[in-house]
């Protein structure tokens, strides 16, 4: 061979195709090749058993989804693009599948070839999975960040008709037309959180981001920088990046402080002057920057109270009180509760398999018979408890029998006329702890931890009581 010919360009390049189609249709499981109108005109006898054929003129000339149907050849023909790794499906088998198209020397497209890489997806399964598992990821991703910083619930999800849960939707529909700082009270339960994304909503900040903070939740030493964010290497261990504050991603939307009684007395100064000057200045930096952000704060604690223990500054609890709106209980709300189970009963149905679940005239009187401490949100976990422990999914009375804490059934006992001596309070006070201790035993059959369960402390705090009041443990009391 002479030189000149190793050496030229072309002659390396006309070569290096010859290879490569001559090893990709040695290792393939099959190989197949169209012209410009779609048209057979090449088939290797490898391919042969798959397409059903005998021979090869049987497929030479024949439009190519007569032999291989749904095919996608014809495509990459008429366009030019490249399909470098497909699955294929023939005669119920899945093909792994590379299309090409061929050119002339002037690089015009005049057909295409396609291989059969592997006629068996075992040995891909490790890589389709965790293709599968990359796309899971992605789709989830992007749900999050299209949702995390969305509120989600409107007045209409805030159920109830009666004159404290008009009164409060009222007052709020009032604060979303202002831009004023919102301090929602109330107990544990009762929906704050609900009510400030129904503000958030109805405001003109609606399509800007809505931060939820417990403020509980965050521990004293890390709570500054979660608030105000921190400058590059602020400290020891800090990102050298620095990190944006909960005020700063809250920028032009609501930040919800939640459990706002529980905030330091040290932040609280610096929360006051946010407020007031609508400034910020991040951990270990000497720039302040400014930022438009509403607040609203809920508790569940008396905030007056906590002033006046001095635990809570009375010039930021003043700031925050611009409009105060006081969430009812659910035991003051009891004739709403059909329609607040009924929502309640949606939303959970939503989320499982519960599609005829209904609740029942004799459910509905069982509990109302309860107090409810936990209001709203324990309604939700008692009516969801009942519905997975319930086979036709028709809540009735016999279902909240065993879900309903001890003494639930239970009405308020009628008030009786004070005769004679009157007992102290401790001693009546000691009483009732040893009637309640002795309802959880005989309730749970003498199980301990079940009994502790019932009445929400601890194992240990349960035994204390029993040794307390000489009660056996382990048995029902007779």
């Amino acid at each position: 061979m002479p030189a000149a010919s190793i050496s030229d360009p072309a002659y390396l390049r006309a070569r290096a195709m010859e290879t490569l189609f001559e090893r990709l249709e040695k290792l393939c499981e099959g190989a197949i090749a169209i012209d410009r109108g779609g048209r057979v005109v090449y088939v290797n006898e490898k391919y042969l058993t798959a397409l059903g054929l005998k021979q090869t003129s049987e497929a030479i000339g024949r439009p190519i989804e007569e032999v291989i149907p749904n095919s996608l050849m014809r495509r990459v023909a008429e366009t030019g693009e490249p399909i470098l790794l497909d699955i294929m499906e023939l005669g119920g088998e899945q093909l792994v599948v590379t299309r090409m198209p061929i050119e002339d020397e002037g690089g015009e497209v005049i057909g295409a070839i396609g291989f059969v890489l592997y006629d068996h997806l075992e040995s891909l399964k490790p890589l389709l999975a965790r293709v599968a598992q990359l796309e899971s990821d992605l789709r989830l991703a992007r749900r999050q960040l299209s949702n995390a910083r969305a509120a989600r619930f409107t007045f209409a999800d805030f159920v109830g008709t009666t004159s404290a849960i008009a009164r409060a939707k009222e007052l709020a529909s009032r604060a979303a037309r202002q831009s004023v700082t919102v301090l929602l009270t109330g107990e544990t339960g009762t929906g704050k959180e609900m009510l400030a994304q129904a503000i958030h909503n109805a405001s003109s900040r609606a399509e800007r981001p809505f931060v939820s903070v417990n403020v509980a939740a965050i521990p004293d030493t890390l709570i500054e920088s979660e608030f105000f964010g921190t400058a590059p290497g602020a400290y020891t261990g800090a990102d050298r990046r620095g990190r944006e504050g909960k005020f700063r991603i809250a920028d032009g939307g609501t930040l919800f402080l939640d459990e706002i009684g529980e905030m330091p007395l040290q932040l609280q100064a610096k929360l006051l002057r946010v407020l007031q000057e609508r400034e910020i200045e991040p951990v270990g930096s000497d720039k302040i920057s400014r930022v438009d952000v509403r607040v609203v704060a809920a508790t569940n604690v008396d905030l007056r109270k906590r002033v006046s223990d001095g635990v809570f500054r009375p010039d930021l609890y003043y700031r925050l009180n611009v409009l105060s709106i006081d969430l009812p209980p659910l035991r003051q709300c009891l004739d709403d509760l059909p329609d607040i189970c009924a929502r309640l009963i949606e939303d959970i149905s939503a989320s499982g398999d519960y599609v005829s679940a209904k609740i029942t005239p004799s459910a509905l009187a069982a509990l109302a018979r309860y107090d409810w401490p936990g209001n709203v949100r324990e309604l939700r976990n008692i009516l969801e408890r009942a519905l997975i422990l319930s086979d036709s999914g028709r809540l009735t009375g016999d279902d909240f029998v065993h879900i309903l804490p001890v003494g639930a059934d239970a009405g308020p006992a009628p008030a009786q006329p004070m005769t004679g001596s009157v007992v102290p309070y401790a001693e009546a006070e000691a009483e009732f702890e040893k009637k309640t201790l002795e309802h959880a035993l005989a309730a749970s059959n003498g199980q301990i931890a079940e009994a502790a369960r019932m009445l929400r402390i601890s194992r240990a705090t349960f035994y204390k009581k029993l040794a307390k009041f000489g009660l056996a443990s382990g048995s029902p009391p007779v």
